[in-house]
C-alpha cells in the first residue's frame, strides 16, 4: 500500500534529511541495498560485542606456567597474521609487569566462574529471545533494534569498566553479562524480520545466505578490535566493542526503514501469502509471465494513496502471540531441528580450539593461538554452506529437504574429520571446512530464510505480523541447544573425544529426522504437481500459487464455488484469469492428486 511517507511515524529521520537534501527519494531497489547494508552492519556489531569474553579469558585467568621466552610477544591476530604460530599470547599489564590475572577469576575456581558467566549469558539470551520476538512484532522494529543495540553496548562497556573501577565482585560481572544477554536477544529476530519485510520469497534463500556472513565478519572484526586494545588493559577490550555497537544503534535509528510502507512503498509480501481476501473470495496470487514474484513497490502519490486505503506501516499492524505463532505449520519442527543443529554448531564453536590444541596434527601439537586461528576456518566453511544451502533451497523451492540433506551429509563429514583430521594440517583444514559447510549450512538457512518464510505464512493474512516472533521461537529454541551442547561436551570429553563426536553425529541425525514429515510433504507436492494446461489455459505452479495444496483438509472443506478464479497482480490490481469451468477442471485434478497423497 502506498502512503504519504512524510506523515508515516516509522520513517527514519536520516532518510527524511537525505530526501530534503537530494530533493527526491531513492528507488525501491536502492532502499533494499540500504536495508541489506544497515542490517548487515547491525548484526556484525552484535557479534563483535560478544567476542571480548573469549579474547580476555587468558588474561583474567592466565596460564600458571607461562613461557618465559614469550614476554612482550603480541603477534598480529589472524587473518592479519599467520594461522600457525609457534608461541601463544602472553599479555602484560599497561605498566609492563606480568599480569597475574584478575580476581575473582584468577583463583582455583576461576575457569568454572568464567564458564558460569558464559552459561548465564546464553541462558538469558535464549530466554530473552522469546520475549524479544513478540515485542519486535508489537513495537516499531527500528526503535526496538536501536534500544537493543545501545543497551547491549552499555552493559558490555560496564563489564569493561570493572577494570577501570577495580571491581573484584563476581556478582557484578555476572549481572553485566546477564543483562547484556537480554539486550543481545533483540538483535536476531529484528534483523531477520526487517529483511523478510523487504524481500519476497523467490531469491530469499540466496540473498539471506550471503547476508548471513555478518556473523563471521562480526566475529573476526570483534576479535581484531578486542586484541588491538588489549595492551591498554583488558577492560578496553570490552569498552571498544561496546562503543562500536552503540554507534551501530545510532546508524539503525537514522537509516533503517523496518517496512517498505514506512517510506512510501508497498510490501513485496503483501497479498502473496494470504490465502483468502477480505471479501471471502479465494484469490490466489499468480506470478508474472517470467515466473517472478511482483516485488516492486508503489510510490507515494499513486492512485491507491488517494483511494482511502488504510496504511500498514511498522507501527500500525497487529502482532500475533507466541501460541498462535507456534501453530503456524512448520514452526515447531524447524525449531526442534535447530535445537540439535545449534547443539552441533556451538559445540564446534566453543570446543574446537581446545580439541585442536589437544590433538596431534601431522605428528605435532599446535599452540593455543594456532588452534584458535585454525578453528576460524570452520566458520569460513559455514559461510560457503549458508550461501550454498540458500541457493539450492531457492532452486528446489524445498527448504526442509535442503536443510535435512545438509544435516545428513554432516554426519559422514564429522566422522571423516575425526578419523583423518590428524593426518596433516592441510587435510585437517579441508575436512574442517567441509564439516563447517554441512553443519552451518542448515543452521544459517533455518535462522534466516525459513524463519522469514514462516513469519509471512499465508495463514497470517496481510494485516498480521509474526516475523520477529517466529524467528525468536525458532532461534530461541536453538539457543537452548547451543547452551546444552558445550555443557555436555565438557562432561563427555573426560571420557574421550570419540564420545563427543558420537554425540555430534547423533545430534545431526536427530535434526534431520525431525524434518522428515516436511520433507515427505515437499517431495509429494513435487510428484503431484499438476500438469500444464494446453489451449492457452493458465499453468499452475507450486503452493505459492495454489496455497491449499499442502493442506488437503482445508482444500476439500472449501466449497467449489469459492474458488472463483486465478488472480494475478498487474499494476496492483486483480484480474480474473479463468472461468468456473476451468476451476472445476483444476479442482477435479487436484482432488485426484490429494487422493494419491493419502
Amino acid at each position: 500500500m502506498a502512503q504519504n511517507s512524510e506523515t508515516t511515524r516509522g520513517t527514519p529521520p536520516g532518510i527524511l534529511l537525505l530526501r530534503r537534501i537530494r530533493g527526491r527519494d531513492w528507488s525501491f531497489s536502492t532502499y533494499r541495498y540500504v536495508i541489506l547494508v544497515v542490517t548487515f552492519i547491525a548484526y556484525a556489531c552484535y557479534h563483535a560485542s560478544r567476542k571480548p569474553s573469549s579474547i580476555v579469558k587468558s588474561v583474567l585467568d592466565p596460564d600458571p606456567d607461562p613461557d618465559p621466552e614469550n614476554d612482550n610477544v603480541l603477534p598480529l591476530p589472524w587473518p592479519l597474521g599467520a594461522v600457525f604460530v609457534k608461541k601463544g599470547y602472553n599479555f602484560n599489564t599497561p605498566n609492563g609487569s606480568r599480569d597475574s590475572g584478575w580476581a575473582p577469576f584468577n583463583g582455583k575456581d576461576g575457569t568454572s566462574k568464567l564458564g558460569e558467566i558464559d552459561v548465564a549469558f546464553l541462558a538469558c539470551y535464549s530466554l530473552g529471545m522469546y520475549v524479544a520476538g513478540h515485542l519486535g512484532d508489537t513495537l516499531d522494529l527500528r526503535l526496538f533494534l536501536t534500544t537493543g543495540m545501545i543497551g547491549s553496548g552499555i552493559f558490555v562497556c560496564l563489564f569493561g569498566m570493572g577494570y577501570l573501577w577495580e571491581v573484584h565482585a563476581f556478582w557484578f560481572y555476572l549481572v553485566m553479562q546477564m543483562a547484556a544477554g537480554l539486550f543481545q536477544a533483540t538483535g536476531w529476530p529484528s534483523v531477520v524480520a526487517v529483511i523478510g519485510n523487504w524481500f519476497g520469497k523467490r531469491k530469499r534463500g540466496l540473498i539471506m545466505g550471503v547476508w548471513n556472513a555478518h556473523t563471521s565478519v562480526g566475529n573476526i572484526s570483534g576479535s581484531l578490535l578486542a586484541a588491538s586494545v588489549l595492551d591498554f588493559g583488558w577492560g578496553w577490550s570490552f569498552i571498544a566493542p561496546g562503543g562500536l555497537i552503540v554507534l551501530g544503534g545510532i546508524l539503525v535509528y537514522l537509516f533503517l526503514a523496518a517496512y517498505p510502507e514506512d517510506v512510501g512503498f508497498s510490501s513485496p509480501n503483501q497479498g502473496s501469502d494470504s490465502g483468502l481476501s477480505s471479501n471471502n473470495n479465494v484469490e490466489c496470487v499468480a506470478r508474472n509471465e517470467n515466473g517472478d514474484e511482483e516485488e516492486t513497490g508503489t510510490l507515494k502519490g499513486s492512485d491507491e494513496a488517494t483511494n482511502g486505503v488504510p496504511p500498514h506501516g511498522s507501527v500500525s499492524r497487529r502482532s500475533v502471540g507466541l501460541v498462535q505463532a507456534c501453530m503456524i505449520p512448520g514452526v515447531i519442527p524447524f525449531a526442534l531441528c535447530l535445537f540439535f543443529a545449534k547443539l552441533v554448531a556451538y559445540t564446534f564453536l566453543y570446543w574446537l580450539p581446545f580439541y585442536l590444541s589437544q590433538t596431534e596434527i601431522g605428528g605435532e601439537y599446535v599452540s593455543v593461538k594456532s588452534a584458535g586461528n585454525l578453528s576460524t576456518l570452520f566458520d569460513v566453511g559455514g559461510i560457503i554452506g549458508g550461501i550454498l544451502a540458500g541457493y539450492i533451497s531457492d532452486k528446489l523451492r524445498a527448504r526442509a529437504t535442503t536443510a535435512a540433506s545438509f544435516m545428513y551429509a554432516s554426519i559422514p563429514s564429522i566422522l571423516l574429520y575425526r578419523t583423518f583430521g590428524n593426518i596433516s594440517r592441510t587435510v585437517n583444514i579441508v575436512l574442517m571446512m567441509i564439516a563447517g559447510l554441512f553443519v552451518n549450512g542448515p543452521y544459517a538457512l533455518i535462522t534466516t530464510a525459513v524463519s522469514a518464510d514462516l513469519g509471512t505464512h499465508r495463514s497470517l493474512r496481510g494485516d498480521s505480523r509474526a516475523l520477529a516472533t517466529v524467528t525468536a521461537i525458532i532461534d530461541g529454541t536453538g539457543s537452548i541447544g547451543a547452551a546444552l551442547g558445550p555443557l555436555l561436551t565438557g562432561f563427555l570429553s573426560t571420557k574421550g573425544w570419540d564420545a563427543v563426536f558420537l554425540m555430534l553425529m547423533l545430534g545431526a541425525l536427530v535434526a534431520g529426522l525431525l524434518l522428515s514429515r516436511l520433507v515427505m510433504a515437499e517431495i509429494s507436492e513435487k510428484m503431484c504437481k499438476p500438469l500444464p494446461v494446453s489451449n492457452g489455459r493458465q499453468s499452475f505452479g507450486g503452493n505459492e500459487v495454489f496455497p491449499f495444496l499442502l493442506d488437503s483438509r482445508h482444500f476439500l472443506e472449501t466449497p467449489i464455488l469459492s474458488a472463483v478464479g486465478y488472480l494475478s497482480k498487474s499494476n496492483n490490481s486483480l484480474k480474473v484469469l479463468v472461468t468456473e469451468s476451468r476451476v472445476f477442471d483444476y479442482y477435479m485434478r487436484s482432488c485426484a492428486c490429494l487422493k494419491h497423497l493419502r
